[in-house]
């Protein structure tokens, strides 16, 4: 049997873009592998606004992250890459990361080059370590995930705080350190994407559109034509299913029932989802009789 690890490099491997969508818990997941989404990414602002409610500014734990992002792969039949972040410490940090990320059934980790406590990308403020440091944290993990093929993504946050050229010799570095994929975070213009590719053209590279971002809003195929093998949408979901419960909840505030909202998926429907019908099968076979 395929570990997940083995089915994300498969993937990487087609010639096609990966359009991979951003989820903050399993129905999320769920959802993106019952629609034909053939993997998916764990979001760390998603996370930290739907588990904390708070902010993506470094307020999430390892523990929680990992617990998270661990049920969501344990979910799904489909790979998962997880945010996580800077590994939550130094290179000691990441290793212990790596593995408990391995044996949670996670395909991939992100692992960026900002100082902690981080902040989301397309936030203002990052500060980042040096390239040597991350460098280091990155044959780190390499080592630390032995033979399971987890995939690592190294992420560099130096454009904002160090500019461009920065950022570019940081993502050589990182994947000179032995990173499989590279993800070089909020490039501000077509322009630098372009740079971007031109500048690592035999390297599997991401890009991260952020609904109000500051990375330029391309579609999968034009980001395909660019250079780019990974596209993540990481925080749609979560802003679509904001903008649906605040009006069911408006809804329900003013009129006092929600019997003639109209965005509600049948009851039924959403009970095949998380598989009821199974569920109801097994208990049937093993009660007594």
């Amino acid at each position: 049997m395929q570990s997940s690890s083995q089915k994300l490099r498969q993937l990487l491997e087609r010639p096609v873009i990966l359009t991979i969508p951003g989820v903050y818990d399993c129905l999320g997941a769920k959802l993106a592998e019952e629609l034909g989404f053939e993997l998916v990414a764990t979001s760390g602002f998603g996370i930290a606004a739907s588990t904390l409610g708070l902010p993506d500014y470094g307020l999430i734990s390892a523990t929680e992250m990992l617990e998270r992002a661990g049920r969501i792969a344990q979910s799904i039949s489909i790979p998962l890459i997880a945010d996580m972040d800077t590994g939550y410490g130094n290179a000691l940090n990441v290793i212990r990361t790596v593995k408990d990320a391995v044996q949670q059934g996670i395909a991939g980790v992100i692992l960026e080059d900002q100082e902690w406590p981080k902040k989301c990308g397309h936030f203002e403020g990052k500060r980042v370590i040096s390239m040597a440091e991350h460098a280091g944290k990155i044959r780190a993990a390499v080592q630390a995930r032995g033979e399971s093929g987890l995939v690592i993504v190294a992420r560099t946050d130096a454009r904002a705080p160090l500019g461009f050229e920065e950022a570019i010799h940081r993502g050589r570095a990182y994947i000179d350190a032995g990173a499989d994929v590279l993800f070089v975070e909020a490039p501000q213009s077509v322009e630098e994407l372009q740079k971007i590719a031109s500048a690592f053209p035999d390297v599997p590279l991401v890009a991260n559109i952020v609904e109000g971002g500051k990375t330029p809003q391309l579609s999968a195929g034009e980001l395909q034509q660019l250079g780019f093998k990974i596209v993540f949408f990481p925080v749609s979901t979560l802003l679509a299913a904001t903008k649906v419960m605040t009006a069911c909840l408006r809804h329900l505030k003013e009129q006092g029932t929600t019997a003639d909202f109209q965005d509600l998926v049948e009851f039924k429907e959403f009970q095949e989802l998380i598989g009821i019908p199974q569920h109801l099968q097994m208990e049937q076979q093993f009660a007594q009789n």
